[in-house]
């Protein structure tokens, strides 16, 4: 079993935000490249997505919002995480983010941000070297 397939990332949908072709897109390519992946589904509230993290026992969570909601979303689900005790788990996300949000997100926690325009080969890159398997 290689690290790729120990790593199980959480990929959901915050929100109201209807459009989920990016995440699934996302989720599949993750999934090919050989890491464990579940996908939520649409209109996940930060608390379902937290909840989602903890059953499933992930090592990271991958957000993805088009809505402009990602100021508030992303950092609630980083802080529903925490209620449960997920410290551990990273958040990365992407979308449509203005480039002057990403400080922000980056202090609420969020590890990456990708942009529209990041190719899949530069998402599984990133998951590949900064996601691992958490300590048990």
């Amino acid at each position: 079993m290689t690290d790729r397939q120990k790593v199980r990332i959480l990929v959901a949908k915050p929100g109201l935000d209807g459009h989920d072709r990016g995440a699934k897109v996302v989720a599949r390519a993750l999934r090919d490249a050989g890491f464990e992946v579940v996908y939520t589904g649409l209109h996940q509230t930060p608390e379902m997505i937290a909840s989602a993290a903890v059953q499933e026992d992930v090592d990271a969570v991958g957000l993805s919002i088009m809505s402009g909601a990602h100021n508030t979303l992303f950092p609630a689900v980083i802080e529903a995480l925490r209620g449960r005790g997920a410290n551990d788990v990273i958040v990365f996300g992407g979308g449509i983010v203005p480039d002057d949000d990403l400080p922000r997100l980056e202090g609420a926690g969020v590890k990456k941000v990708f942009k529209p325009g990041t190719t899949l080969g530069e998402i599984v890159e990133w998951v590949d070297l900064n996601v691992k398997p958490r300590a048990l």
